[in-house]
């Protein structure tokens, strides 16, 4: 973007004591503010002045960053391009409008004039004055609005022309905050489907370790009852039955 537009807002809006100010600000990143008052070699309290004025305005954004060891704040500044330029749109658009208002009336009024005032007059304002200056007496003189007329549509083409050029740079500035946008979201997508990935990942590895343990458990069950089975003889838990001769059997009965 041409700085002249930035620096032609800022003297709108602080005066032409600040329009180097552009020089230091960057539209990507914050830059320090005791590094713009040391640049500038003016006060922080008059650097923050100049700041606040543009920041009223909304064409300038700031973070701060908490001092661990002295406690205070440091403000970063950075300069809203997309703003500055909707700002200054907005100014050429009310130049332009309030010249073809002059114009229309140019062309269809009469105005008058004191050439040894140099004071204008509407042919109402003339006529209550009786075509009479009040301050030296002169009568006035029908002016020639040709050449208002002009100077008129010089201004015109001059405000016409700079207004295609901001407008070229706001869409150029959009196409830009556009393409970051969708980086961005491009980026945000990635990173989801890597934790999506990872978390899948871990749920795998989980029933994995679930299925190898339930695995590791029915041998270690398995093992165990064959040894328990080795250990324990057939019939080895029943009884053994006392054998009762024949001679006991009779003397019994």
């Amino acid at each position: 973007m041409p700085k002249k537009f930035l620096k032609e807002v800022i003297i709108i809006v602080v005066g032409k004591q600040a329009e180097e100010i552009v020089n230091l600000l960057d539209g990507k990143k914050y830059v320090n503010e005791f590094l713009i008052a040391k640049k500038l070699g003016i006060t922080i309290n008059q650097t923050r002045n100049i700041l606040y004025k543009i920041s009223d305005k909304g064409l300038v954004s700031f973070i701060r960053k908490k001092d661990k060891k002295k406690g205070w704040y440091t403000y970063f500044w950075r300069i809203e391009i997309l703003k500055t330029l909707e700002f200054l749109k907005h100014i050429l658009l009310k130049k332009i409008n309030h010249i073809n208002h002059q114009t229309k009336s140019r062309e269809t009024k009469q105005f008058y004039v004191c050439k040894r005032c140099n004071i204008e007059f509407t042919e109402e304002h003339a006529l209550l004055n009786e075509f009479t200056c009040n301050e030296c007496g002169d009568i006035f003189t029908v002016k020639d609005n040709l050449k208002e007329l002009k100077d008129l549509k010089r201004n015109l083409n001059k405000f016409t022309k700079e207004l295609e050029s901001v407008d070229e740079e706001i869409k150029k500035e959009e196409e830009k905050i556009e393409k970051i946008k969708i980086k961005e979201a491009k980026k945000e997508l990635k990173k989801k489907e890597e934790e999506k990935a990872q978390r899948k990942k871990i749920r795998q590895l989980s029933l994995k370790k679930k299925v190898k343990t339930k695995s590791i458990k029915k041998k270690s069950v398995k093992k165990k009852t064959k040894k328990a089975k080795k250990k324990v003889k057939p019939n080895s838990h029943k009884p053994k039955k006392k054998k009762i001769s024949k001679k006991k059997k009779l003397s019994k009965k």
